[in-house]
């Protein structure tokens, strides 16, 4: 998660949720529940590609990587506050698949 000050939040913040009002707003045209993630997709590509042309102008490899590397760490730290923790409360409430606890009993006499 990349912590930044709170002074430079408060202005992205403003501009961010003004474009989640602007996605939630169109998605709510739709009848796919899931039309937001088409739209935050297309947000989150051109914002990234808007930066690159702006700040640098052309494509170069050494920006691909970086910022396949910054969309790679959002997923991951998504995945690990949030998705990880719901998976956790859903399988308290159901029941884990048979295997994983075997597995783990092996791993951890090895």
């Amino acid at each position: 998660m990349p912590y930044i000050k709170a002074p430079l939040r408060q202005e992205i913040d403003a501009l961010i949720d003004q474009l989640a009002s602007g996605i939630i707003a169109q998605a709510r045209q739709s009848e796919d529940p899931g039309a937001f993630a088409g739209l935050l997709n297309y947000a989150c590509t051109r914002l990234a590609l808007q930066i690159v042309r702006r700040q640098f102008g052309q494509m170069r490899y050494w920006l691909i990587a970086l910022i396949t590397g910054i969309f790679k760490n959002i997923g991951d730290e998504f995945y690990r506050r949030v998705a990880a923790a719901y998976e956790d409360k859903q399988m308290a409430r159901s029941g884990d698949v048979d295997f994983f606890q075997e597995y783990l009993e092996e791993i951890k006499k090895m």
